[in-house]
C-alpha cells in the first residue's frame, strides 16, 4: 500500500517552494503519495509561538536572506529571494489547488507551479492569467478546475479545515511532511530524514 505524505504547505513560503520539486521525486522514488494540503499559516503562528516574517527582528530577517541565497545554490533553483511580488493574496490560487486535490488531479504539481509563478517567475499570483498559464505547465486547466469546483465558501471551509488538520497534527511551519505515524518533517531541509523514514517503511 502506498504511504501517504501530508504535505502541509503555503505558496507564499519560498521553503515550500524549494522543496516542493525534490518532495515529488523523493515520492516517485518510494511509491509514496503526496496528500497537499494548503494551510493557514498566520493562525499557525498564532497558537504555536511562530511570528510571521514582518514581525521577526531584524536579525532573523537578515538571517533568513543569507540561508535562502545558500540553499537557492544547493537546490539549483533560480530563485529571487526578495521578489516583485510578496507576499501575495494567494486565496484563489489555494481554492485551485485544493479543486485540484478534490477531483483527483496532481494538487502537488499545481501547488509547485504557482510557488514558482511568485519565486522563479516573479509574477502575481493573483492575476486570473498567472494562474492560467501556472496551471497549464501543471498540465491542468485552470477553468476546468473551477468550473467542477463546489462553491467558494466550501473551498475556504475545506482550507480551515487543514488548517485545523495541520495543528491536530502538531505542525507549526511550512513546508512540513506529516507520515501516518504522526512523525513530522519540518523543513524542505529535512527532506533527507523524510526518505530515510520512507526506505525504513518499506
Amino acid at each position: 500500500m502506498s504511504v501517504i505524505i501530508d504535505y502541509y504547505l503555503s505558496l507564499n513560503s519560498p521553503w515550500t517552494f524549494m522543496g516542493s520539486a525534490p518532495l515529488a521525486e523523493i515520492a516517485r522514488r518510494h511509491g509514496a503519495t503526496v496528500n497537499a494540503k494548503p494551510c493557514k499559516f498566520g493562525p499557525i503562528f498564532e497558537q504555536t509561538g511562530g511570528l510571521p516574517l514582518p514581525k521577526r527582528s531584524p536579525q532573523r530577517q537578515a538571517y533568513r536572506l543569507v540561508e535562502l541565497r545558500r540553499w537557492r545554490e544547493v537546490r539549483g533553483i533560480p530563485l529571487n529571494v526578495e521578489p516583485k511580488h510578496f507576499p501575495i493574496d494567494d486565496l484563489a490560487a489555494v481554492r485551485l489547488v485544493i479543486a485540484a486535490a478534490l477531483q483527483g488531479k496532481d494538487a502537488h504539481r499545481l501547488s509547485l507551479e504557482f510557488s514558482r509563478a511568485i519565486w522563479e517567475r516573479e509574477e502575481a499570483l493573483s492575476d486570473a492569467d498567472v494562474m492560467s498559464a501556472a496551471a497549464q505547465r501543471a498540465g491542468l486547466d485552470a477553468a476546468a478546475l473551477r468550473a467542477d469546483a463546489p462553491s467558494d465558501a466550501e473551498l475556504d471551509r475545506l482550507y480551515e479545515q487543514n488548517t485545523q488538520d495541520a495543528l491536530k497534527a502538531g505542525v507549526f511551519g511550512a513546508p512540513s511532511y506529516v507520515l501516518p505515524s504522526g512523525e513530522i518533517f519540518w523543513g524542505q531541509d529535512r527532506l533527507e530524514f523524510l526518505e530515510r523514514a520512507l526506505k525504513m517503511l518499506a
